[in-house]
C-alpha cells in the first residue's frame, strides 16, 4: 500500500511561515461582486509548449478550448523554470517579488512568503486542494491554508534533467515525479468525494520527456497524450461530482521549452498556453488581450469575488460574457 504525503504531516509549526501567513491575511479581503463561480480549477501542464500541443493527441484538451476560451501566445515568468513559474502562477506576482528563485525542494529554504490563491481563498472559507507530480510544491503551502496536499512519493520514480540558466550553460538536476495518471486518479476520487472549492493540478510527464527525449519529439507527444487522458479523468470526475455547472476550468503552463531544455527568455521556452472554460466562459473564443501567467492567479481570485491589490496579473475578463 502506497504512502501519500499530506498538508497534516508538513510541518505548519514553522514560526517563519505562521509569521507570514498573520502578517499577510489582510490582502485577502472580500471584493463587492461575490463569487462568480463556486469552483475553480486550475490545471498546469508541465512544459507545456504550444507548438508541440498543436501537435499531438490532446481531444480532451482541444475540445475545452473550442468549448470556451483560449489563447496560445500566453507569456510565463523568466527564469522560465518550474517552481518560480508556478509561484507567479499562484501567487499572480513575479520572482522580484515572491523571491522563489530556487527549483528544486529545499525545505531549508522555508515557504513562499507572500499571499497565496490557496491563502486568500481559504481566508474567505473556501476549500482548498492540490494534487501534484513534484515536492517541491510543498513551498508553495502557507499554513492552513491547503486542506489536502497529495504528492505520492511511494509512486514517484527519478528523472535526470539539464535547465539552461542565465550564463548561457546547463544546470543538471535530479528530481522525483509522479505520472499524470497517478496524480488525475488520485484528484478525481478526491473531487467526486470533496468538491473542493478551489482545486489545483499538476502533470509532470510532459516535462519529463521533453528533458529526456527533446521537446516535439515522439516521445513527448506520446506524453502530450498521455496527459490528455489524465485531464479527461479529472473533467470526468467534475462531471460527477454534479458540479460541472458551477465550475470554471484553467489550464496552463509553466513554460515551453527547445531541445532537450528550457529556461530562457527566448519564445520557445517562454511562450505558454492558457485554455479557460466553465460557467460564464464565452464560447469558441480566441483571447485577443496579452495574457500572462500571474493573470491565472488574478482571474481565480476574480472568479471567487476576492481581490489580488497586489498582483502583477489582472483578470481575464475579456473571456467571460
Amino acid at each position: 500500500m502506497h504512502r501519500k504525503i499530506r498538508t497534516k504531516s508538513f510541518r505548519r509549526t514553522q514560526i517563519l511561515g505562521l509569521l507570514a501567513w498573520l502578517a499577510l491575511a489582510v490582502c485577502g479581503l472580500p471584493a463587492s461582486a461575490g463569487p462568480r463561480a463556486d469552483h475553480v480549477f486550475i490545471i498546469s501542464i508541465d512544459g507545456g509548449k504550444p507548438a508541440v500541443i498543436a501537435e499531438s493527441k490532446m481531444p480532451v484538451l482541444k475540445k475545452l478550448a473550442a468549448e470556451g476560451a483560449c489563447t496560445w501566445s500566453a507569456s510565463t515568468i523568466y527564469p522560465s523554470i518550474t517552481l518560480p513559474a508556478h509561484t507567479s502562477m499562484l501567487t499572480g506576482v513575479g520572482p522580484e517579488t515572491h523571491n522563489i528563485l530556487w527549483n528544486e525542494y529545499l525545505p531549508e529554504k522555508g515557504i513562499v512568503q507572500v499571499p497565496t490563491v490557496f491563502s486568500l481563498a481559504k481566508q474567505a472559507g473556501f476549500s482548498t486542494a492540490m494534487f501534484v507530480g513534484k515536492e517541491k510544491f510543498r513551498h508553495l503551502i502557507l499554513p492552513g491554508s491547503v486542506d489536502e496536499f497529495s504528492y505520492d512519493q511511494s509512486a514517484s520514480g527519478k528523472i535526470e534533467k539539464s535547465m539552461a540558466n542565465s550564463s548561457g550553460k546547463s544546470d543538471k538536476l535530479t528530481e522525483q515525479t509522479v505520472l499524470a495518471r497517478i496524480v488525475a486518479a488520485d484528484a478525481a476520487a478526491y473531487i467526486k468525494e470533496k468538491k473542493p472549492n478551489l482545486c489545483f493540478i499538476h502533470f509532470t510527464d510532459t516535462d519529463d520527456a521533453g528533458h529526456k527525449y527533446g521537446w516535439g519529439s515522439p516521445e513527448q507527444m506520446k506524453a502530450f497524450a498521455d496527459v490528455d487522458a489524465a485531464l479527461g479523468v479529472v473533467v470526468d470526475a467534475i462531471h460527477q461530482a454534479g458540479i460541472a455547472d458551477d465550475t470554471v476550468i484553467i489550464i496552463s503552463a509553466d513554460h515551453g521549452g527547445h531541445k532537450k531544455t528550457h529556461g530562457t527568455n527566448t519564445p520557445d521556452d517562454m511562450i505558454i498556453p492558457w485554455v479557460i472554460w466553465g460557467k460564464g466562459v464565452k464560447k469558441d473564443f480566441k483571447i485577443a488581450v496579452p495574457v500572462n501567467i500571474c493573470d491565472t492567479a488574478a482571474t481565480t481570485l476574480w472568479l471567487f469575488g476576492l481581490s489580488c491589490p497586489d498582483c502583477l496579473g489582472k483578470p481575464v475578463t475579456s473571456a467571460f460574457e
